[in-house]
């Protein structure tokens, strides 16, 4: 059956109370299909978090993205050990087998047909790569570039990565973002989209910021948990240094 109504979440980073929150919203919970377009558990409740959102079965779509991919590595000892951040090497240690499955079967990226839509492009960084990045102000030679190889009916491309929300057309496509649920820039809360109908909007969930900082820290062994939850949910990075920083990524020079 081909959906009418797309909750888009990214970027969950392994924070659970703002996952909630957002599930918990009418429209995430009316919507047909609820995709993740990657980076799940990289964070400080990477067990409860990938259990959650395998509960929602198939009316979820998992999407890989670049920390998916590391934690797995991480884990297996096909990644140094030296690379990685300190929760994302943490988290990769508190993985089960089947965990480890679940990240590692994950696709990138997925086409899904959509009501109104057409066929969608769900991705974590572009579609040819889960670590690429695109950003808002990105100029349209290296949009060109990322799009060469798409077929010309896809039309809608939805990506995650950089934890800033936007949506843009470029060159005629529709590109959307939906922002972060557990290391947004700019403002605290989960952000998402909603793809209904042809239309795109953009959503932001508000949260108790000091209550979800307390239940990441108690439903977390990581060492260092409040002081990654105090600077991640508070939003602590502004997106102007964020656009600024990842920057130099696409190719700008």
């Amino acid at each position: 059956m081909t959906p009418h109504s797309v909750a888009v979440l990214s970027d969950v980073h392994g924070v659970l109370p703002v996952l909630e929150a957002v599930l918990a919203e009418p429209e995430v919970r009316a919507a047909e299909l609820l995709v993740v377009t990657g980076d799940l558990a990289a964070g400080p409740q990477p067990v409860a978090v990938l259990d959650r959102l395998a509960a929602l079965g198939e009316r979820a779509l998992l999407v890989r993205g670049n920390a998916d991919r590391e934690l797995v590595g991480l884990a297996r000892g096909t990644l140094a050990a030296d690379t990685a951040w300190p929760v994302d090497l943490w988290a990769a240690r508190q993985l089960t087998p089947a965990h480890l499955a679940l990240l590692d079967g994950l696709p990138h990226p997925v086409v899904r047909e959509v009501a109104g839509f057409g066929p969608v492009v769900f991705c974590h960084g572009t579609p040819r790569d889960d670590e690429e990045v695109v950003l808002v102000d990105t100029r349209p030679t290296k949009w060109a570039e990322v799009f060469a190889g798409l077929p010309e009916e896809v039309r809608t491309v939805v990506c995650g990565h950089t934890h800033m929300p936007f949506a843009r057309l470029v060159g005629g496509r529709l590109v959307v973002n939906p922002g972060s649920i557990g290391m947004p820039y700019g403002r605290p809360g989960g952000s998402w989209a909603l793809l209904r109908d042809g239309q795109v909007s953009l959503r932001h969930t508000p949260v108790d910021v000091p209550a979800a900082i307390e239940a990441v820290v108690a439903g977390s062994a990581y060492p260092d948990a409040r002081a990654w939850a105090e600077g991640y949910l508070r939003a602590e990075v502004g997106d102007l240094e964020a656009l600024s920083a990842f920057g130099p990524r696409d190719g700008r020079g």
